[in-house]
């Protein structure tokens, strides 16, 4: 929760990001608070306040998880939004911003090749690229190792969604 509050103030790509994986860690403990509350919240350095402050906003993730029937797969309506505010402000940039347009451009092909390999085209551009960058996000944590032209492709994307996430920081949700 704390973690949370943080990133959404300072910056929204991050904030989504980790909402993603907070979705996969809830599935992963399968939407069990109990669960969630014995094996992930005990493992943190967190006084029991604060245990209890994240057990709570634990609880009530996975309530809309259920309500929002994404327990197996999706977003929260939450994380939906706040992708829907970054790509107004994307698209906003593509007309304003000659720096960000320059950086959209050098992405571009990263973004056909994704699509062309099986990165789903049902999806915005730029949510293909969270999904590109959670996806490495995911590799890393799992210690895999990295080519060279796919981590040339996410330094070209996390460079965008850093010049977007810049944009954003101070507007609110």
């Amino acid at each position: 929760m704390k973690v949370a509050e943080e990133l959404k103030k300072k910056n929204l790509a991050e904030y989504l990001l980790y909402m993603w994986q907070m979705e996969d860690v809830i599935r992963a403990y399968g939407c069990s608070l109990p669960r969630l509350r014995r094996e992930y919240v005990e493992r943190f350095d967190y006084t029991d306040e604060e245990k209890e402050e994240e057990a709570d906003w634990l609880g009530n993730l996975i309530a809309q998880m259920n309500r929002e029937d994404c327990r197996e797969q999706g977003h929260l309506k939450q994380c939906q939004e706040v992708l829907k505010n970054l790509e107004q402000k994307h698209n906003a940039l593509l007309e304003t911003d000659e720096q960000y347009r320059a950086q959209y451009y050098r992405v571009l092909p990263f973004i056909v090749e994704l699509r062309r390999r099986g990165a789903s085209k049902e999806v915005s551009e730029l949510e293909t690229c969270f999904d590109a960058l959670y996806g490495i996000m995911m590799l890393r944590l799992q210690q895999k190792e990295i080519s060279p032209e796919t981590q040339h492709a996410i330094d070209e994307i996390s460079a965008l969604v850093a010049l977007l996430s810049k944009q954003n920081t101070s507007e609110k949700f």
